[in-house]
């Protein structure tokens, strides 16, 4: 099977190239075909994502993506929100899990968010009424609620998860998040073995710092996803740990959820963790289960030893190896 691999800006070459070696490792048959995107190749050809970018991602409908560092100032919000929008990839799925011995707020958690990917305040629909004055449209729609909500059903069912929670500010606003939440409710009576739960997202942010573990499976609307997986990443040892899975119908993009870290490209310091369990996504999403637990557990065993933790963690492991210490663990 052929695969976009994407490496991005910043530290995005130096942990594609271990996800890479890592896969390659696994020996199950992946090919790689490699395209550029991100800032060098704007400021050599005027253009953040070429042609080719998008004909190769069209062909071969799987995509690890390194991350991408956005021109400020530029005419471009974000890479992410371009291709999230391109390709309807509705689906924001966010595994925030406990590690190895990984120090960290909270022990043994294992909570999965959905996030609705296309709509809400991200849409980006703003207007400037006078110099002293900007607004900015929030967009809800019944299609778009329905489809992510029922996606964190379905993974729970077929996951043996116990419990859904959606998160809104329903109580103030009562028309899009009311209409968010409605429809959460209605899929929600389809699943009658799933325990629903719904939380005002202010109240979510200090329950999951008090009580993590009260939760299962969180869906909820773009901006609060956004926001609550970072704090859920924070419970775990921070963004260096979580994946993210941008699913649409046809195509899927998995990728590291933090950002280019341009201050440590090229000194062999990242850690490639995040992009990892990206890639234990992308291998359950082709149906290569057994792959994904082969890494998942290498990774378990790498990160249970102090010695293989990279900076971010407290250590002094490099890149290069601690991807040798995975494919050794594998």
């Amino acid at each position: 099977m052929k695969i976009t691999l994407i490496p991005g800006d910043g530290i995005g070459p130096e942990i594609t190239e271990s996800a890479r070696n890592i896969v390659d490792a696994l020996d199950i048959g992946i090919e790689w075909e490699v395209v550029e995107a991100g800032e060098a190749v704007f400021n050599q050809t005027g253009t953040l994502i070429p042609d080719n970018v998008y004909e190769s991602i069209e062909k071969n409908k799987v995509v690890l993506k390194g991350p991408i560092m956005t021109p400020i100032g530029k005419g471009f919000r974000s890479v992410n929100v371009a291709l999230r929008k391109k390709y309807d990839l509705y689906a924001n799925i966010r595994p925030v899990k406990s590690l190895g011995t990984i120090p960290s707020l909270t022990k043994d958690l294992d909570l999965i968010l959905f996030r609705e990917n296309t709509e809400d305040l991200y849409a980006g629909v703003e207007k400037q009424i006078s110099d002293d004055e900007a607004h900015s449209i929030k967009i809800i729609t019944r299609s778009a609620s329905e489809r992510i909500v029922r996606e964190a059903f379905e993974y729970a069912k077929v996951n043996d998860r116990q419990s859904v929670t959606v998160v809104t500010k329903a109580n103030i606003m009562k028309l899009t998040d009311g209409l968010f939440l409605e429809v959460a409710r209605g899929v929600a009576e389809e699943y009658p073995s799933i325990e629903f739960k719904e939380i005002l997202v202010d109240n979510m942010a200090m329950q999951l710092v008090i009580n993590p573990k009260q939760f299962d499976v969180i869906v909820t609307e773009n901006l609060y996803g956004d926001i609550l997986s970072d704090l859920m990443a924070g419970l775990v040892g921070g963004l260096g740990l979580v994946p993210g899975a941008n699913i649409g119908e046809d195509i899927s993009i998995f990728e590291a959820v933090h950002g280019s870290a341009p201050d440590i490209a090229g000194k062999g310091l990242a850690n490639p963790t995040a992009i990892l369990l990206g890639v234990c996504q992308m291998l359950d999403h082709i149906e290569q289960k057994d792959a994904s637990n082969r890494l998942r557990n290498a990774l378990d065993t790498v990160l249970s030893d102090s010695n293989n933790f990279t900076k971010d963690l407290g250590g002094e492991m490099t890149t290069k190896g601690f991807t040798k210490a995975v494919i050794k663990a594998l």
